[in-house]
């Protein structure tokens, strides 16, 4: 499908190897270079990051794309997924099963002002245009999984998540801040959980996840 280039839609994307592998993705017809933007690795980089170029760029949309670890067995590795919602783990208090997420304790992650509601452990997606299921639940994490135990425990906590990654909540949070849609697609690289890489399936991850930004970025423009 042919992609006009979208200079309202920021895309984001958290490492340079994701980049790379989605830029040949999304082939001539997708984001310049300059619109393909590096958020950085983990939630509070992603969260600073997509702030500082929200304030310089003022999208009309942010897409984040990249890889994620499957939580719920039914997404296969080298599939692609639009998320309708996203949830915080690991801030809050405990830890494994004595841990509590923030909004539980009563703590939201923003206590809200005259320009934004109070954020807590959720934040609702960007899904117009979306046919058929998108999510539900997208989990980001401070640290991947590491064991089948791990994902069990946050699937007690979050039951809704299907997949985890480490950077959706700290750029939808930014979003939410500056009043910018923002949607996430994250390509199933590996079963959360599984750290032997040579398991994983980024490269088909990708390729998934960029068709499916190609989709958006259609009917974006």
């Amino acid at each position: 499908m042919a992609v006009s280039h979208d200079t309202k839609t920021l895309v984001l994307v958290p490492t340079e190897l994701e980049r790379s592998r989605l830029r040949a993705g999304l082939g001539p017809s997708g984001p310049a270079a300059d619109r393909l933007e590096l958020c950085g690795f983990g939630p509070v980089a992603a969260a600073a990051r997509t702030a500082l170029l929200l304030g310089r760029d003022r999208p009309a949309r942010v897409l984040l794309v990249g890889i994620a670890g499957a939580i719920d067995a039914r997404l296969s590795p080298g599939s692609a997924r639009r998320f309708a919602a996203v949830a915080c783990h690991g801030i809050g208090a405990g830890s494994a099963a004595d841990f509590s997420p923030a909004g539980v304790l009563g703590w939201p992650h923003w206590p809200g002002d005259a320009g934004s509601p109070p954020i807590g452990d959720t934040l609702p997606l960007d899904v117009q245009g979306v046919a058929g299921d998108a999510g539900p639940l997208l989990l980001t994490v401070c640290a991947a999984a590491g064991s089948a135990a791990d994902v069990a425990e946050r699937r007690r906590l979050f039951p809704a998540a299907v997949a985890e990654d480490m950077e959706g909540f700290g750029v939808a949070l930014a979003c939410r801040l500056h009043d910018v849609p923002c949607a996430i697609i994250r390509g199933i690289s590996n079963v959360a959980g599984d750290r032997d890489t040579s398991r994983w399936a980024t490269a088909e991850a990708v390729a998934a996840a960029a068709a499916l930004a190609n989709e958006f970025l259609a009917e974006a423009s």
